[in-house]
């Protein structure tokens, strides 16, 4: 990347690889999430068996107060330099997975198809690795382990875990999150946002209802929906700076129950998204605003429901460069990638409202493989790869963090 001051391969001598051993361990660990995925804030057995295999390497990980989740510290830590984490979401969403492997999910419309599963083993791995090294004298100062339960769960379970104290003693955090569109063995980063902001947005329209014979003598809830969904996200990109990316898009409309029939009732639900942080602060005013003048010049009655989400993942430029030089000395320059700014909403995002942070984009497609794959899909699938190439992206970058300042 031209952004970072990557050093060549082979330049940094790191410890802290897998060996074959612990590599077949963590794939079947990620299977057997895979099996068994549970939404957010329901990681109970997920939370179990991260905790169980901690305490197998002689740590102390401590469930989170929401009775999900897991923070684990590795290393004596030097007071006068703060640590960092490494964080993973361990949560599921409420989709069916449609796969045919062996490991498919157990559990009806219950599917780990983000790749939460990846991230929390990647975690997991990098964390028996430091302790190992912790062991031999190996690790210069202590790192913290985050695996947060609810992501999926706006506005996200980050908030839960930094009011618990993940945060404390914590000085700079790093993560990943699975791209399918970067092949296995890379990874993709990128100074700045990595991802937009993303709110919920529920809006119910009423009227007295009437005969479709006579749409002048009543309030045409139908038509007043249609022009909300149509009207509203094109008024918005006049008010906005068209730099932000707010983009309002509707999921769901429903209204009425018969063909002659003008309803009293109707609702839309959709996403509030936006590139950047002072656009994000602006949009529940606006979103509100554009959304009660079309409902009044239609004669409807408009109740808005603004859930805040997240705002964007913004990386930080030295800890993105961390990431750049903790792959490089693992895999050299090419195994690194420009990535784009995606729309989707990621709450890692709260954490770097306290300290500094950055997410990479971690490669989960095997190469060559042309098949069109997504997030939030049924058939979602990784090359497990991914998973050597996370644990030593995290413990290169532990461990060049960690090593003494001169």
């Amino acid at each position: 990347m031209n952004q970072l001051k990557s050093r060549e391969p082979g330049s940094v001598a790191l410890p802290g690889t897998l060996s074959p051993s612990l590599r077949g361990e963590l794939i079947a660990f990620r299977r057997d999430l895979h099996m068994h995925p549970e939404l957010g804030n329901q990681e109970f057995r997920t939370t179990a068996a991260l905790k169980a295999r901690l305490e197998a390497a002689g740590l102390a990980p401590k469930v989170l107060a929401t009775g999900t989740g897991l923070v684990c510290d590795i290393g004596t830590w030097d007071r006068a330099r703060p640590m960092l984490a490494i964080r993973a979401d361990i949560d599921a969403l409420p989709i069916p997975d449609v796969k045919t492997v062996a490991y498919r999910s157990t559990v009806p419309n219950r599917a780990h198809a983000c790749g939460h599963d990846v991230h929390t083993t990647t975690v997991l791995g990098a964390g028996l690795v430091l302790a190992e090294l912790d062991r031999q004298g190996l690790l210069p100062n202590a790192v913290r382990l985050i695996f947060q339960p609810a992501e999926e769960v706006l506005p996200g379970g980050a908030a839960d875990a930094i009011e618990s104290g993940v945060l404390d003693g914590v000085g700079r955090i790093i993560a990943v999150h699975c791209d399918p569109k970067v092949d296995a063995g890379r990874i993709g980063l990128r100074p700045g946002p990595i991802t937009s902001a993303c709110d919920r947005l529920e809006v119910t329209l009423d009227g007295p209802g009437g005969h479709t014979a006579r749409p002048h003598l009543t309030t045409d809830l139908v038509t007043a929906a249609a022009r909300i969904a149509i009207d509203v996200p094109a008024l918005l990109a006049r008010r906005v700076d068209a730099r932000s990316g707010l983009a309002v898009t509707w999921g769901r409309i429903a209204a009425g129950h018969a063909c002659n029939v003008i309803p009293q009732h109707a609702e839309l639900s959709g996403t509030v998204r936006c590139l950047d942080l002072p656009g994000w602060r602006e949009a529940p005013d606006l979103v509100h605003a554009a959304i009660d003048e079309i409902a009044t010049l239609h004669r409807a009655k408009s109740t808005i429901n603004y859930v805040r989400g997240v705002p964007p993942v913004v990386n930080d430029p030295v800890i993105t460069e961390l990431l750049g030089n903790a792959m490089t000395a693992r895999r050299g320059l090419y195994a690194i990638e420009d990535t784009e700014q995606s729309l989707g909403g990621e709450d890692f995002s709260w954490y770097l409202e306290h300290v500094p942070g950055a997410m990479a984009r971690l490669g989960v497609r095997t190469p060559g493989d042309t098949t069109r794959r997504d997030l939030h899909a049924g058939d979602f699938d990784v090359d497990e790869e991914a998973i050597e190439v996370g644990v030593e992206l995290f413990t290169a970058a532990a461990l060049i963090d960690a090593a003494p300042k001169r």
